[in-house]
């Protein structure tokens, strides 16, 4: 990942939670040039890292196993912070709901889903360094 995508209040990627990936993979893929690899997410689930020119630019994955029922099919960004930890607290006291307290994502980082005080959701993560 760029080293700039890893500075706190930067968007570093974003996610399409989707009820048919192989769909999603064939518009995307064909409409923006993208390249897919297929890894797993935190639940054992199928996901696709997007690609675009050999640089991870997303990911996709399916709502069914990795998301509550309650979320609707979406793009979903992540904003880089210093310390997740430290922001879920700061979440907590601006107001805003920490839906999902920080989670290890193997070999990418820590993150949390957050619900600022409009109720508007997003993804913090602090990434580590064993890429």
């Amino acid at each position: 990942m760029e080293n700039y995508l890893r500075r706190q209040g930067v968007f570093s990627l974003n996610e399409l939670i989707t009820t048919d990936l192989a769909s999603a993979k064939k518009f995307y893929g064909e409409l923006l040039g993208w390249t897919f690899m297929e890894t797993k997410t935190i639940y054992g689930n199928p996901y696709l890292a997007v690609h675009k020119e050999g640089t991870m630019v997303g990911g996709m994955m399916l709502k069914e196993g990795n998301v509550p029922d309650d979320v609707m099919p979406c793009w979903d960004p992540y904003i880089t912070v210093d310390d997740v930890e430290k922001s879920a607290k700061r979440v907590k006291k601006l107001g805003g709901e920490v839906i999902l307290p920080p989670t290890d994502i193997p070999k990418v980082g820590r993150f949390c889903v957050i619900k600022d005080p409009q109720g508007i959701s997003l993804n913090l993560i602090t990434y580590s360094d064993n890429k």
